[in-house]
């Protein structure tokens, strides 16, 4: 069994019809070539020079190689491993079909293989770093191999999609190993969302979102540490919190995404408080079932998984307490942009 890494579109924009089609689809603009009449990778990018007037070889070299798997690399039975870009979660398939041209379907779903996608919105934390590193290869598609990731893959899925206990893990990147373009946006939030659940598990995350909350100008009240009544935290504007908005706000840090009769629940707590707003906190994030009732909920109800909860600690974190910095320690680092030629 081989696993791939597949993306779909540089920020997801293909992941819901992959994941609703039952299929990956190789996005890759006007490639129009069926690529069962192409022998060899050296052939391909050729034809790839030819096909997009490309200047540079070693372009079109890279190109071939994340191409060339679909057709000819990929088997009925290997894995496919979709990192979501909306949420931190990981979508995790089979393939069971062979590969498919399709010129009928227009671009740029040309090339597919059908997917059984059995394991949906499994939380990025539940990963290896060493692991998450792979996947966040700067490739739309390659073959993660490192440090026995196949096996260790398949031992997280016989055991619930958690990594068995006492593996001796190995370090995140190994000596002779081949190095890898990965991108540093997903390394750092996985860095960061790692050390945020080690020092803010179950109750303690609630102090966190309350810091977050205060450094963005709302007066809080946040009641002790038991039954809630279906509200963590109440949230105000002005100094005394009389003003509006009223947020109603609960915070989960359970080890599964949430699903819907949670969001329910926080929809029917507003009235009780005579609250405006709702804020979702979900550490492990959402399942679709609550996704998808985004746009109905827009004008109540925003959600945070881990992803916004970090992005709020850079956009806020000049004016959070010291001892949350203390806690989770940043700092601001500018970079060239690895994408841009």
């Amino acid at each position: 069994m081989t696993v791939w890494l597949f993306r779909a579109g540089k920020q997801g924009e293909f992941e819901n019809i992959f994941l609703e089609e039952e299929r990956v689809y190789l996005t890759w603009d006007d490639l129009n070539i069926d690529l069962k009449s192409v022998n060899s990778k050296e052939n391909l990018y050729k034809r790839l020079i030819e096909h997009y007037n490309l200047d540079k070889e070693k372009t079109a070299i890279n190109w071939a190689s994340q191409i060339w798997p679909i057709a000819h690399a990929m088997e009925q039975g290997d894995l496919v491993v979709l990192p979501s870009k909306f949420t931190r979660t990981i979508h995790i398939g089979e393939i069971i079909g062979d590969y498919a041209y399709d010129e009928s379907l227009g671009s740029p779903y040309y090339h597919y293989r059908d997917i059984k996608w059995f394991a949906k919105d499994i939380p990025r934390d539940r990963f290896d770093q060493d692991i998450l590193y792979s996947m966040g290869a700067f490739m739309t598609v390659c073959k993660i191999h490192r440090n026995n990731a196949e096996e260790r893959i398949e031992e997280m899925r016989q055991n619930n999609w958690h990594v068995p206990k006492n593996k001796n893990i190995k370090e995140l990147v190994e000596e002779n190993e081949e190095t890898i373009s990965v991108d540093l946006e997903e390394y750092i939030y996985d860095q960061i969302s790692e050390r945020i659940i080690q020092r803010f598990k179950g109750y303690k995350m609630e102090s966190l979102i309350e810091e977050i909350l205060k450094a963005k100008g709302f007066t809080t009240y946040r009641g002790p540490e038991g039954a809630d009544n279906g509200v963590d935290i109440l949230a105000a504007s002005d100094t005394l919190g009389f003003g509006d908005p009223r947020i109603c706000v609960q915070v989960k840090t359970s080890d599964n995404p949430l699903d819907r009769p949670t969001l329910d629940q926080l929809i029917g707590t507003m009235s009780n408080f005579s609250a405006d707003f709702g804020l979702l906190v979900s550490w492990s994030g959402f399942k679709s079932s609550v996704t998808k009732e985004i746009p109905k909920q827009f004008f109540k109800v925003r959600l945070w998984d881990s992803k916004t909860i970090i992005q709020q600690i850079f956009e806020n974190y000049e004016k959070l307490s010291d001892e949350i910095k203390k806690e989770i320690p940043i700092k601001r680092v500018w970079m060239l942009d690895s994408e841009v030629e």
